[in-house]
């Protein structure tokens, strides 16, 4: 039985790893360690449920709680890092491709956003889920997960029209 349990926790794991992981990244604005422990946390949690929610559901299960997890974690007044006025490195013109300089961008003004409509933006449009499941994600009711999603979409694109550089 246990080792039918671990099983089937590996197999998933190993299936959802990356966009579980790119999820948490999401969530807590680009910082990777900490959706890395985000992440553990939420499969440590899983772990323990699997034999209740293997058959249902275990993505939406750990979507929920990593979406929990990094509000939590937001409220937290400081992550040892002290801001800076200049990039210690910045990066040479023309070394990446536009893509990846404009997801790069994009998660840079995702993480921008207050936690709450950060995670209804990621959850809506990234994760691509229902206004209903979002809700229940966030543990609120569809008018206040549909009010963070529209409000954290407008703010997103005020800050990115704020951040176009003006063509030389």
């Amino acid at each position: 039985m246990g080792e039918l349990r671990a099983e089937g926790f590996d197999r998933f794991v190993a299936a959802r790893w990356s966009a579980l992981l790119h999820l948490a990244r999401l969530l807590t604005g680009g910082d990777r360690h900490r959706a890395e422990d985000l992440l553990q946390e939420a499969l440590v949690k899983l772990w323990f449920a699997w034999p209740k929610v293997a058959e249902q559901a275990p993505e939406a299960y750990v979507r929920k709680v990593l979406a929990r997890a990094a509000a939590r974690s937001a409220r937290r007044r400081w992550w040892g890092e002290r801001p800076m006025d200049q990039l210690p490195d910045p990066p040479e013109v023309g070394d990446e491709t536009a893509a990846v300089d404009e997801r790069t961008r994009l998660e840079a003004m995702l993480a921008l956003l207050p936690v709450r409509q950060r995670a209804a933006v990621v959850l809506r449009y990234y994760q691509d889920l229902p206004e209903q499941q979002v809700a229940e994600v966030l543990g609120c009711p569809v008018g206040t997960a549909r009010s963070l999603t529209a409000r954290g979409v407008a703010r997103l694109r005020r800050l990115l029209a704020e951040a176009v550089k003006p063509v030389e």
